[in-house]
């Protein structure tokens, strides 16, 4: 490992100063949001504008870096979202805002993009488990230390927003020094949304439920924390809880996904989130010695349904397929990130605060009674390769990219998968076409 860490450490770097200024960017515009009576339907259309910006870079990214190079689309994407973070200390418009925050989606997934095709090149196929591991660290650790930095200043001045752009600032400094080889030419993954649905379509459902509570999660549950009174730095200590929730259940929750059934261990997952999500829906007022336990395991529930269902999706598509698979499966997510928090804000709007933790219990709820173990019929699992779970970033913190990094796609097939994305219409292998699938999920 510590190889890895002294191989990749400039890219490592970069990642965990990317995610703590946009960690720190969200909570703040919640809270900044919330201090100025701003009602809640305003601050989930915030994060919907990013996680759109996010799905729209996913599309534009690869033609950027195919049209000027890695360093130079990293470099101008981070002057763009340290711009558009600057942005919103000097307009005090709302619309404005929206398109601001649009744009730090957009650039941060260009970013990722270039750091991960780094990654996935430079890793020898062997250790690209322990990169991801790396990576997906980083990630999480930035986004925890994000929100501490609220502990440390509790004010929401003007002076975070610049702690944010330096940050997105700073992280130019590791990529712009680097001297690993620049990656090869990106082309675009083919997008089969149709046979993805009729072949995982439970995954699927699983993967957009999972948008629809992280979404919400990341853009409304600091104006939560907010209106159960909790000042600045308790917010951030309770955001931080959480988050950290997502990053230490991905160990227990890889060993168990190995050993059982993941279909039954989405089906549990979703309801015991339900139930667990219940008394923060149903009580008005929550006491500190509550609302921190509780929602730590919340977190651990909701974190846990993403990376099982790329998981269980992955059991059932062939290698070749599996960098399709993950972008459908980050655009899926996208979507549901993007309506989440519009459709939570609205009902918190309307019905008070405890309806963002409402909105968990039913979309978990609906999950149980979608999610059919005995539906799975096998027909199409991939019995050929080690097919273990790998942790997963959460909140679309990767791209299709990242794909290249799970040991369990192999490395032939991911450039092989890259390269058909020129030919999008390229008939598949025969065992493969959509004529007659039977659902596996």
């Amino acid at each position: 490992m510590h190889r890895i860490w002294k191989s990749f450490r400039a890219l490592y770097f970069a990642t965990l100063l990317m995610l703590i200024g946009s960690g720190l960017l969200s909570t703040y515009l919640g809270l900044r949001l919330a201090a100025d009576k701003v009602d809640g339907l305003w601050v989930g259309a915030l994060m919907a504008a990013n996680y759109f910006g996010l799905i729209l870079g996913g599309k534009l990214g690869h033609r950027l870096i195919a049209r000027v190079g890695h360093i130079r689309a990293y470099v101008a994407c981070a002057g763009v979202v340290t711009a558009a973070v600057l942005g919103h200390g000097l307009i005090n418009f709302l619309p404005a805002w929206l398109v601001m925050r649009m744009l730090v989606g957009l650039g941060m997934m260009c970013q990722y993009m270039v750091i991960e095709s780094w990654l996935s090149e430079q890793a020898d196929a062997g250790m690209r488990g322990q990169v991801f591991a790396g990576y997906m660290v980083a990630s999480y650790l930035g986004l925890v230390l994000g929100q501490l930095v609220l502990v440390l200043h509790p004010g929401l001045g003007s002076e975070l927003l610049m702690l944010v752009a330096m940050c997105f600032a700073l992280c130019l400094v590791p990529v712009a020094l680097t001297r690993k080889l620049h990656p090869a030419p990106l082309h675009p993954a083919p997008l089969e949304p149709r046979f993805f649905i009729r072949r995982v379509p439970q995954s699927m459902t699983t993967v957009l439920v999972s948008g629809l509570v992280i979404g919400s999660f990341y853009g409304l549950a600091p104006l939560y924390a907010t209106a159960q009174g909790l000042p600045t730095e308790q917010v951030g200590l309770f955001m931080g809880s959480c988050i950290l929730a997502g990053l230490l259940v991905q160990w227990p929750l890889g060993w168990l996904s190995d050993r059982h059934d993941r279909a039954v261990l989405i089906r549990s997952t979703a309801a015991l989130l339900a139930l667990a999500a219940l008394p923060l829906a149903l009580m008005p007022s929550v006491p500190l010695k509550v609302l921190f336990p509780v929602g730590f395991l919340v977190c651990l529930l909701q974190f846990s349904l993403y990376p099982l269902a790329v998981a269980f999706s992955n059991d059932h598509i062939e290698a070749e397929r599996r960098v399709s698979l993950t972008a459908m499966l980050l655009i899926t997510f996208g979507v549901g990130a993007s309506i989440g928090p519009l459709l939570t804000g609205a009902l918190m709007k309307l019905l008070g605060p405890n309806m963002l933790y409402a909105f968990v219990s039913f979309c978990a709820a609906v999950l149980v009674l979608r999610v059919r173990p005995d539906a799975v019929t096998g027909l199409h699992r991939v019995d050929d390769a080690p097919l273990h779970h790998v942790p997963t970033p959460d909140n679309m913190t990767s791209s299709p990219l990242v794909a290249a990094l799970d040991p369990r796609v192999d490395e032939k097939d991911v450039q092989d998968q890259m390269q058909n994305g020129d030919n999008p219409s390229a008939e598949p292998p025969a065992e493969d076409r959509p004529e007659q699938p039977q659902p596996d999920k």
